[in-house]
């Protein structure tokens, strides 16, 4: 049966089957050729993205514009002092009014009910550019980067450190549906949201694939083919940062715990770098980092589901 996405949302990359998976980093993967031989066909000329953004935001705002632009459409930001949200008007009612006007919004939202609001009364797709639950745009573009640097995810070890969070998230459903294993090592009590490992277990078992949730930072990057970390404050828990540099200092990647892994371990991070706490320059700006090309991965994933989605 023929993948359709066209119409559809992304809250969460729980909601794609392995198939939809692959086929979305396929798509990167041709996107990212085109960009390199100078092709930018103007697949979504006369379309217009709506960007929701409640938060700041560097790669994900300049990402979506980058790739609508070079696609043929325009995308229109949206920022928390330019709607009516702010003066009591309810996310229906500007979902409801939004999808009149635009062909498809992202949202990068603090509590990942607003997306499931928005895309529950939209009637155009709704993508979640980061809620506190999921950030599935930032999970398909890692998921791209390892299969661009590995060329498969059989047999390689992705150790990922620090706080259980949206990204984590991502990555547990995003390696649950292509298989592969995935070591997460959060402190005691800042674990991965359980019903988010309850159900990537479940999908895991159908590819295959192996997810474990341990403390011990040194267990985890051991025989790593990848070492991936976050901040360890996200926005919104700002009071929490003193706190949580004293408990996830042993989180912290540098030449010490790298020394642990597989001499080639790529190093990545999603951005932006609290250089100094959970990962060091050195590291960071070492041979092994892939992380500026991960970044550069969102522009491309992003126009492969922008295209499905849209055209």
């Amino acid at each position: 049966m023929a993948i359709n996405f066209k119409g559809r949302c992304l809250l969460s990359l729980n909601d794609l089957s392995s198939d939809e998976v692959l086929l979305l980093l396929e798509g990167a993967r041709v996107w990212k050729q085109q960009f390199y031989a100078g092709n930018k066909p103007p697949v979504l000329k006369g379309k217009t993205l709506g960007m929701i953004f409640q938060k700041p935001s560097t790669r994900t705002r300049v990402s979506f514009e980058v790739a609508m632009h070079q696609l043929g459409g325009q995308a229109l930001y949206l920022g928390a002092n330019d709607l009516q949200l702010k003066r009591g008007e309810t996310i229906a009612d500007t979902a409801r009014v939004l999808s009149r006007y635009v062909d498809a919004l992202i949202a990068r939202v603090y509590a990942h009910q607003d997306v499931v609001d928005l895309a529950q009364y939209a009637t155009i797709p709704v993508i979640n550019a980061l809620s506190d639950y999921s950030h599935p745009c930032q999970g398909l573009a890692d998921l791209f980067t390892i299969l661009e640097k590995k060329g498969t995810f059989k047999d390689i070890k992705i150790t990922y450190l620090g706080d259980g969070n949206n990204v984590v998230h991502s990555l547990m459903f995003g390696i649950a549906k292509v298989g592969g294993y995935l070591c997460v090592a959060t402190p005691k009590g800042y674990e991965p949201n359980a019903q988010v490992v309850a159900l990537a277990n479940a999908e895991a078992q159908k590819t295959k694939a192996r997810i474990e949730i341990v403390t011990d930072p040194i267990k985890a990057v051991r025989e790593a083919d990848v070492i991936y970390t976050d901040v360890w404050t996200s926005m919104g828990q700002e009071a929490e940062h003193d706190q949580r540099i004293q408990i996830f200092k042993p989180y912290q990647i540098n030449a010490q715990l790298t020394a642990q892994a597989k001499s080639d371990a790529l190093i990545m991070h999603c951005l932006p770098a609290h250089r100094g706490e959970e990962i060091t320059d050195e590291v960071i700006d070492g041979p092994n980092s892939i992380v500026w090309e991960q970044a550069e991965n969102r522009l491309h994933l992003q126009k492969a589901l922008l295209v499905q989605l849209m055209r």
